[in-house]
């Protein structure tokens, strides 16, 4: 009997681990993209020696994967608000990084990239991540 229990909750867990929505994948995977678009500024914001153009590509394409993502995500039942919040919050996010950020860590300004960095941008990538979260990532 408690190998027959045993064995009717592992099939119970399999049964709920494969019927999980795609969409927790993605978000999950969108997580992990977010980080790395992240990590690749604050390496070359921290690194000076960082700042060529083979950070700067990985930079711009980090950002371009994750922008490339949303793109193909649609918001989960319910959570069109969060989604679409999600997706203005990394558009102002990208925006700011190309058009005032990098620009300000390639032309030496660290002070001024370390406080846009720290500032709005900290909280704009903070409330990205939460937002991942609440839809299902």
């Amino acid at each position: 009997m408690i190998r027959r229990n045993h064995f009717l909750m592992l099939a119970a867990a399999l049964l709920v681990s494969v019927s999980l929505p795609a969409a927790a994948n993605e978000f999950t995977e969108l997580r992990g993209q977010l980080s790395a678009a992240r990590e690749s500024l604050v390496t070359m914001l921290t690194n000076k020696d960082k700042r060529g153009p083979e950070q700067q590509k990985l930079v711009k394409d980090t950002a371009d994967a994750v922008s490339a993502r949303l793109d193909k995500m649609k918001a989960p039942a319910g959570k069109d608000a969060q989604f679409k919040e999600l997706k203005d919050t990394w558009a102002a996010f990208k925006k700011t990084r190309e058009t005032e950020l990098v620009p300000a860590i390639l032309a030496g300004r660290d002070e001024e990239a370390r406080k846009l960095a720290g500032g709005i941008q900290r909280e704009r990538i903070t409330r990205c991540q939460q937002l991942v979260g609440e839809l299902g990532g």
